[in-house]
């Protein structure tokens, strides 16, 4: 596990959390293993969207706790997903296939993280168009920040774009959820995923809206601009079945 200055392992083993604070980046990571508590989030049972994590969370059963929560991808002005959103096995929104046009979702490659029970695919949308995977959750984003242990060749180093930003990453079947405490670019950020977490694949959620939930770490959620889907990991454990 990395861990420079600060890191607070979960007393749970599903979930790992710690900070990074070195001379390239200050970020918080998150690491999640067990994939039956990750889920996403869109809409309340009256069918608002939640808009914040906040409210999320006052949305609980008593018996439910929240360990982490974080935004989940690109959102219309409406709040409905930009791309590919599947939750809870119901696709309400289809795989997203423009290529040009004007935002950081258009930056090509963009990907897909998508989850059952069993695995979690992380890749670009055509990786994604291509093959049949049973998502139980999905949602789609952009761009992608690594390519099979590759940068993506769109970025800069020299650029001067500097924004908190967040993402995920996955290796061997783990996810890794980072959120930079600090701005950064494109380059420094995916930088960190291919050579600091070592991810073969890591894909952009966001940036300027970017936020997260993680109390292992202290991190706790302000009145912050709303969001449209929401991913969170929350334990269910204590409900009665």
């Amino acid at each position: 596990m990395l861990c420079y200055l600060f890191c607070t392992p979960t007393a749970q083993a599903e979930i790992r959390a710690w900070t990074v604070n070195n001379s390239k980046i200050n970020a918080d990571v998150v690491e999640v293993t067990q994939l039956s508590q990750l889920g996403l989030y869109l809409k309340d049972r009256q069918g608002k969207p939640y808009l914040q994590i906040s409210q999320l969370q006052k949305n609980l059963q008593s018996c439910e706790n929240m360990q982490f929560a974080m935004n989940a991808g690109m959102f219309h002005p409406d709040y409905s997903p930009v791309g590919l959103y599947v939750e809870q096995g119901r696709q309400l929104k289809k795989l997203n296939r423009q290529q040009q046009g004007w935002g950081n979702f258009l930056i090509q490659p963009n990907g897909v993280l998508a989850w059952n029970h069993q695995r979690v695919f992380l890749g670009t949308t055509q990786q994604y168009a291509n093959q049949a995977f049973k998502a139980q959750y999905a949602t789609q984003s952009g761009p992608m920040l690594v390519i099979n242990r590759q940068l993506n060749s769109r970025f800069l180093a020299d650029s001067t774009s500097y924004k908190i930003r967040n993402g995920v990453g996955l290796k061997d079947q783990s996810l890794y959820f980072v959120i930079s405490k600090t701005p950064v670019t494109f380059h420094q950020f995916a930088t960190f995923f291919k050579d600091e977490l070592q991810t073969p694949n890591a894909l952009y959620l966001d940036g300027s809206i970017s936020t997260a939930y993680i109390p292992q770490l202290q991190r706790h959620t302000h009145p912050h601009r709303n969001l449209g889907p929401i991913l969170a990991y929350i334990d269910h454990q204590g409900c009665k079945p």
